[in-house]
């Protein structure tokens, strides 16, 4: 791990799972700059080593550095680590690409399918700036940021078909309470962190509702069977999704009132409205922005995935919470297999 002790990672952008991830790097012994949208929060970061946004009483290392410049931000970087919307991954990577460098190791933290497109995030970082494929690894699994700025036990599965850049990336976030670990199978880690936000607004919803244990516990397991389906459909290997980057990344989203998705389709149980919920979230919650893009995704590969399309349904005002649950529970019996 010492030999990439001096590399240097611009991560984009400063939101909460930006920041841990910087945090993280900072302790491995990476240099890191963050860019951030507001001054004040780079301001704040650079004189206070906090980011009064998200973790106002959390010090951040010395070695995490803030700028509102992208570019100053990608100079001399080693790592671009892209934590960003998924939907506006486009637009922003398109004015960032000329800046850039050629032995950039692009390394994408969203779990987000494309809405216009159904692309993946690696798929259109590799579409937008031309980069090969080897030079794009994706970080997912079962990582609550503010557990991780606490400094609690966490670990993740870093993908890349590159097997040595996996393993350089992997060095410079491993720390005593960081375990990463490494994998080639970029589709089934996207796939799994894309598909567990839909899973996890639907426990939300069925814990809004008062429905329950045994109802969380039924949406988790059939939702990571519709996963894995749609992966395998895909090209992963079902193996992923049994690991961190599937059932790990599912069970801390759909259990943790620290989760978004979970939190939001909370609100959506409760009887809020798509627009009330995002105004009480107040954060990027990616599975409302993905759910009708995996939906097609699961069309054009001849999969099944109810509870995505219900969900889908139900964003989409087309069904109603107690159609929604009717939905699921009255569908065929079959066998589980």
């Amino acid at each position: 791990m010492t030999q990439y002790r001096s590399a240097r990672a611009a991560v984009l952008s400063a939101g909460s799972w930006g920041t841990a991830v910087a945090k993280i790097m900072a302790d491995a012994g990476t240099r890191v700059v963050v860019h951030a949208r507001r001054s004040e929060i780079a301001d704040a970061i650079n004189t206070s080593h906090r980011n009064p946004g998200y973790f106002p009483d959390v010090e951040l290392p010395a070695a995490v550095t803030a700028t509102t410049d992208p570019v100053a931000a990608l100079a001399g970087a080693d790592f671009l680590v892209l934590s960003i919307p998924a939907q506006s991954l486009r637009a922003n990577l398109a004015a960032w690409a000329p800046h850039i460098t050629a032995d950039t190791l692009i390394v994408s933290l969203m779990k987000g399918i494309e809405a216009d497109s159904g692309l993946r995030a690696s798929q259109v970082i590799t579409e937008v700036t031309g980069i090969s494929a080897d030079r794009v690894a994706v970080l997912s699994g079962p990582n609550l940021a503010a557990e991780i700025m606490a400094g609690q036990p966490a670990a993740a599965t870093i993908a890349c078909p590159d097997e040595d850049a996996a393993h350089r990336f992997q060095a410079a976030c491993h720390t005593p309470y960081f375990r990463p670990y490494t994998s080639t199978d970029v589709i089934g880690c996207e796939l799994g962190g894309a598909v567990k936000n839909v899973i996890a607004l639907a426990v939300g919803i069925a814990s809004g509702m008062g429905l329950g244990d045994n109802p969380a516990a039924m949406l988790i397991t059939r939702g990571l069977a519709e996963a894995t389906r749609l992966a395998t459909a895909m090209g992963a290997d079902p193996a992923t999704l049994a690991g961190l980057a599937g059932v790990g990344d599912l069970v801390a989203t759909c259990s943790s009132p620290l989760s978004r998705n979970r939190t939001f389709g909370t609100h959506l149980g409760h009887g809020l409205t798509v627009a009330e919920a995002t105004a009480a979230t107040r954060t990027t919650t990616e599975g409302v922005k993905s759910a009708e893009a995996i939906l097609a995704l699961a069309r054009a590969h001849d999969v099944e995935m109810p509870i995505t399309e219900v969900i889908s349904a139900l964003l989409n005002d087309k069904v109603t919470l107690d159609q929604a649950a009717a939905a699921l529970m009255q569908r065929p019996p079959k066998p589980e297999r």
